[in-house]
């Protein structure tokens, strides 16, 4: 049996006090009770309600927001590799001297699989193969059957490629960010920029690594992500590289030459304005010949022939032995031993110092340095660099170390006066020339620019014998063996030189290699032009020609004509100098 609980009798007593009835008045407040309880409840859930789309809304609100951003923005390569090794995706820009962009970084895919994740794998393969030709169906659908998830198809694809392999709509193929090194002048620089690769590869990151050239000398400056907005500025003048290409190009085919160099420098800081190696190469398609890839301005060591002789008469001078009115016997041949010295052609019995350069006298040149001594030669050189690798900013150029006489006798003493017996680079040779046609301040080879000036610690001769040789230099082209070197205008000086190339057992009589070392303007000069021409060869006045002065000679005229307007030097009259200035010049020397 339930007990009911009893209404308490307070409110009984009062409800008949009020003559009202206690049951009706205990229904009503029972009812309120129910109503207010309901009430409550509906309330809370309205509460819960909304507290719910709340949640709802903001979830997928941040689900909305987090696409949005990976839609607007690019892919981020991720801080590290699978390894822990940070990958530094990012690269800084090379420019020239002006700005003009020689090297950068443009985003592209790369294209792999997961086998997991598709359902059709012959499909895969087929449509693949039909988009890169170089790919084998059969051996494709091998590697995607085989052992493995994870396969790469490509490092590298173009946006057509991506379009492409998008539009197949397969599943478990993937593109994954890249940064892809890009060289948009192509091979007019190859040889200084070197080319790069992808280093360590991962499917969202691969790193990009030098191999050769200033991309592998400062991979870390490149690739530091402190300085990855840092453009890396050059000292080459691309206006200057791209007309120092075409001239070369066409005086190879010209004159049928196996290979071609030029050198354009900054006498006064040692900068390199351009330089030019034929054969060269494309670094967007790095090849593996290394005949293309070898640099005959930097890494050719050849011997340098006549061009020598300006370092043979410059030390004379400056150590007091001669002057340029000094005159030297030149009766020939000059016999040492079994070995003799003779002259391209019969000068005479003696010819002044500025002669000996003018008419490119072998003995006359050998007599200066026998007196000068073999000690003070071998001093000359090595203070001009000839005796160690150029220090130039090519990792490649670093092992190219001149090759010495390997017993420095009073023969070899003579013959490298006139370049026999030591081979050296292009780019030896231009940073000597500019040591002494500055005023005598020794500069290195670079390719950065903004390169500091030398100082007085840096002489190597006195500007009196700087000037002097500067005019003897002139005399040469206005009126000696490099007279088609000459430009109106421009006061061209120089030196030819032309070497027998070297065979087993002595020296090819039909093969040479022709140089002309020169500046301009020779009265105070700004530049410095080294050229070289392997194997050249023309038919000139009723015979075949391979001599400097008939090859090398003309090639620097028609550089100097392309490139000094270029280089904002007008032509100007030149100021006529009598052979006795040029003693007056030398005569404090002694």
């Amino acid at each position: 049996m339930m007990r009911v609980p009893l209404r308490p009798l307070a409110r009984v007593i009062a409800a008949r006090d009020q003559g009202l009835d206690p049951d009706l008045g205990e229904a009503e407040r029972r009812a309120n009770a129910l109503r207010a309880r309901r009430s409550e409840e509906r309330r809370r859930a309205e509460w819960r309600l909304w507290l719910l789309c709340a949640a709802f809304v903001m979830g997928f609100g941040a689900v909305g927001g987090k696409m949005a951003v990976l839609a607007t923005t690019d892919p981020e390569e991720p801080v590290q590799s699978a390894g822990g090794e940070p990958i530094r995706a990012h690269r800084a820009d090379i420019v020239d001297r002006n700005g003009v962009l020689l090297a950068t970084n443009i985003v592209t895919s790369s294209l792999y699989v997961e086998t997991r994740q598709m359902v059709d794998k012959p499909g895969v393969a087929r449509g693949l193969a039909a988009i890169f030709p170089d790919l084998d169906e059969a051996v494709l659908l091998a590697r995607l059957e085989g052992r493995g998830n994870f396969h790469w198809i490509r490092s590298e694809i173009s946006p057509e490629q991506r379009q492409a392999v998008h539009e197949l709509g397969q599943p478990g193929v993937y593109f994954g960010p890249r940064e892809t090194r890009v060289y948009p002048q192509g091979r007019r620089i190859g040889h200084i920029l070197g080319g790069s690769r992808f280093e360590r590869e991962g499917a969202r990151a691969a790193e990009v690594a030098g191999v050769g050239g200033l991309e592998y000398l400062f991979d870390e400056r490149l690739g530091d992500p402190a300085r990855v907005n840092e453009p890396m500025r050059l000292s080459i003048d691309m206006r200057v590289q791209n007309a120092a290409r075409e001239v070369m190009a066409a005086q190879m085919e010209r004159y049928d030459a196996i290979g071609a160099a030029a050198v354009v420098m900054d006498a006064h800081n040692g900068e390199i304005v351009a330089m030019v190696s034929l054969p060269d190469f494309d670094p967007n398609q790095r090849p593996a010949d290394d005949d293309l890839l070898f640099s005959r301005a930097s890494q050719g060591v050849y011997e340098l022939g006549s061009t020598f002789k300006a370092f043979a008469v410059a030390n004379a001078m400056e150590r007091g032995v001669a002057n340029a009115n000094t005159i030297v016997d030149t009766r020939g041949p000059l016999t040492w031993g079994r070995f003799r010295i003779r002259d391209y052609r019969n000068y005479g019995s003696e010819l002044s110092v500025t002669d000996i350069m003018v008419h490119s006298s072998n003995i006359g040149t050998a007599r200066l340095a026998l007196e000068t001594g073999t000690e003070a030669q071998q001093d000359f050189l090595r203070e001009l660099g000839f005796f160690d690798a150029s220090p130039v900013e090519l990792p490649e150029a670093r092992s190219a170390r001149p090759l010495l006489p390997p017993n420095w006798s009073e023969l070899s003493t003579m013959t490298v006066s006139y370049g026999h017996g030591l081979a050296a680079t292009p780019l030896h040779l231009a940073s000597a020339y500019a040591s002494l046609v500055n005023g005598g301040l020794r500069v290195e080879p670079t390719l950065m620019a903004d390169a500091p000036l030398p100082t007085e610690e840096d002489r190597i001769v006195s500007p009196e014998t700087s000037r002097a040789l500067n005019m003897m230099l002139r005399a040469v082209v206005s009126r000696g063996t490099a007279s088609f070197a000459d430009v109106p205008g421009y006061e061209v000086g120089g030196k030819t030189g032309t070497a027998d190339k070297p065979v087993a057992g002595g020296y090819a009589e039909d093969r040479v290699i022709a140089t002309f070392a020169g500046m301009f303007p020779a009265s105070d000069p700004r530049y410095v032009i080294v050229i070289s021409l392997d194997e050249p060869e023309t038919f000139a006045a009723g015979m075949v020609r391979r001599t400097a002065g008939w090859t090398a000679a003309p090639t620097m005229g028609m550089l100097v004509s392309r490139i000094a307007p270029i280089l904002g030097m007008r032509p100007r009259p030149e100021v006529t100098v009598e052979d006795a200035d040029v003693t007056t010049l030398a005569a404090s020397t002694r």
